[in-house]
């Protein structure tokens, strides 16, 4: 046996020392020893700091016992609690030197030619380096012990390490009381015995070569994928339980599916309020004048709205848009010009507007979202703002669903109990009135807003330039309804905000069978749910496109 082989088997994770010191140049030698380790592209990764305080190996101790209590009561058998126990398994304060052996990750932004930037190589090589370290050692007549049952945050902390230093654990270092009777501590106290020998098996035969994984794919989906198939292996592949993240990974997948790749981006957000008045809010429907509306526009254009806000604090570029408000805005404000007419008339006398009208209210609301697109924008959120508006949508809605008229009216602007039954009150009399046909158009033009049946152009305009289409509030909701009816697949492209305060609201998402991403009691309108909710939806951008997978990360999936 060569002197090579005496000091390959007689090297022990060594838990008992003597009181003798460990000379300068022993470590400084072992040291050496560790830095001539391979070094995966001569990253040169490895760092090494001793501790010989005595106030600071206590304070390691007290990480170590902690953890060790953990460990112990990972079992309910007495027996084997305290066999564990019973195990020396550190001599932290009892050994004269410490030794952290770390490596740092931030050689990672420096690469080497022929380096590959590998978290673990380098994790590896450091390994290597304390195992040279534990041989030289031993060739001196010294020893050292490995402690990794141990909080590495803390750890680290307590060190007043950097955060991209990594340790490998706290190593006891110094002259060995005793020799183990030449066999791991483990196996001389009967609790595992080590084989003879290594496991060793030639590799015959060559199988099936790895498919590429989506992530490979760099969101290239080839005519012959599923890409709702490969969204979903993507997803299930992210280092996480599947389905952890909720809502977050179907919004993912809708993503994907819209934009037909696997690594989607949103591109210029853009979130459009169509203003009009409401003949019928003459009529006291609203707890507010109708000339709140035109005051609202002006305040959306000085920037004091909350929807000004959020918007400005998620970056989406907000356009108002004058679909029909009984006011004339100076030319140079900066308003998007689509009036039809200064509001519509009162339906609970006549028609609300004509065919003409309502065809206007089409091609104009189409254009502005057309308009829209053509900047590059591919997400667009709908707003509104028009004073009776809310009772618009629900007699909408109920002619569509039909829903009973009095489960689709609710308090709006904030009516009282005892204004809203006479809300109600009038709506059924004016639906009651109504003398035209089933003919669908023939409705919307009767009991029809401005605003509204822009969106709903605007809507299925987004649809057919393949934008994501976020829905806001109850009456954005009515809009998408009335898209909907027209062309049920641009529900593909629409995410529901948030579910509002209006009683109706839920009513109709389950009508439509959708889900909300949020439900945070709001009724304000102006398309603020789509703005709140933007955040989120970036999440769910963000988790898959840039979220590890367990292959990636080198994680067990199972």
């Amino acid at each position: 046996m060569t002197n090579l082989d005496k000091i390959l088997q007689s090297r022990r994770d060594t838990r008992h020392f003597t009181n003798d010191e460990v000379p300068d140049a022993v470590i400084q030698k072992a040291l050496q020893a560790g830095h001539w380790a391979p070094s995966v592209g001569l990253t040169d990764a490895t760092k090494y700091y001793l501790v010989k305080a005595d106030e600071i190996k206590k304070a390691v101790k007290e990480l170590f016992l902690d953890y060790d209590n953990k460990a112990a009561n990972q079992t309910d058998s007495k027996q084997q609690k305290e066999d564990y126990k019973a195990l020396k398994l550190e001599a932290i304060e009892e050994a004269p030197l410490g030794l952290v052996i770390c490596y740092d990750r931030s050689v990672l932004n420096n690469f080497t030619i022929g380096t590959v930037g590998s978290n673990e190589a380098i994790k590896f090589s450091a390994v290597c380096a304390a195992q040279n370290i534990w041989l030289s050692l031993t060739e001196q007549g010294f020893s050292m012990g490995w402690i990794s049952i141990l909080n590495y945050y803390q750890f680290k902390q307590l060190l007043g390490l950097p955060e991209h230093i990594e340790p490998l654990g706290y190593f006891c270092v110094g002259k060995p009381a005793t020799n183990y009777d030449q066999q791991p501590m483990l196996q001389q106290l009967n609790w595992k015995q080590k084989s003879e020998v290594p496991f060793i098996e030639e590799i015959k035969m060559m199988h099936s070569k790895s498919k590429i994984t989506p992530t490979e794919k760099k969101g290239k989906i080839d005519a012959k994928d599923d890409i709702s198939a490969v969204l979903k292996i993507k997803i299930d592949a992210k280092t996480k339980p599947t389905g952890s993240l909720g809502i977050l990974e179907k919004l993912a997948q809708q993503i994907g599916e819209v934009f037909q790749t696997l690594e989607p981006k949103l591109i210029q957000p853009n979130i459009v309020v169509f203003a009009a008045d409401h003949g019928i809010a003459t009529h006291g429907v609203s707890s507010y004048p109708q000339d709140v509306t035109r005051q609202m526009v002006i305040n959306f254009l000085e920037g004091g709205a909350a929807i000004n806000v959020f918007c400005k604090q998620n970056n989406i570029k907000l356009s108002i848009v004058d679909a029909g408000v009984n006011y004339d805005f100076p030319p140079n404000v900066k308003l998007i010009s689509a009036k039809v007419g200064k509001g519509t008339q009162s339906y609970s006398t006549g028609p609300a507007m004509s065919r003409t009208e309502l065809n206007l209210c089409f091609s104009k609301g189409a254009a502005v979202v057309d308009a829209i697109a053509k900047t590059g924008s591919n997400c667009i959120g709908f707003g509104e703002m028009g004073i009776g508006n809310t009772s618009t949508a629900s007699v909408l809605m109920s002619l569509i669903t039909k829903i009973p008229l009095e489960d689709c009216v609710g308090l709006g602007t904030g009516v009282s109990d005892e204004k809203l039954i006479q809300k109600q009150k009038i709506l059924k009399t004016a639906v009651d009135n109504y003398w035209g046909s089933e003919d669908l158009e023939e409705k919307l033009a009767y009991f029809g807003g401005f605003e509204i049946m822009q969106m709903a152009a605007g809507i299925q305009a987004a649809y057919e330039n393949n934008m994501l289409i976020l829905v806001d509030g109850f009456i954005c909701s009515v809009a998408f309804l009335i898209a909907h009816q027209k062309n049920p697949v641009i529900i593909k492209n629409a995410v529901f905000c948030h579910c509002s305060a209006e009683q109706a609201h839920v009513k109709l998402l389950d009508y439509l069978g959708v889900e909300s991403v949020l439900q945070l009691g709001l009724r304000l309108g102006e398309g603020t749910g789509c703005a709140v909710a933007f955040p989120i939806i970036e999440s769910a951008v963000a988790f898959l496109n840039e979220m590890a997978s367990f292959e990636s990360a080198g994680i067990s999936g199972s």
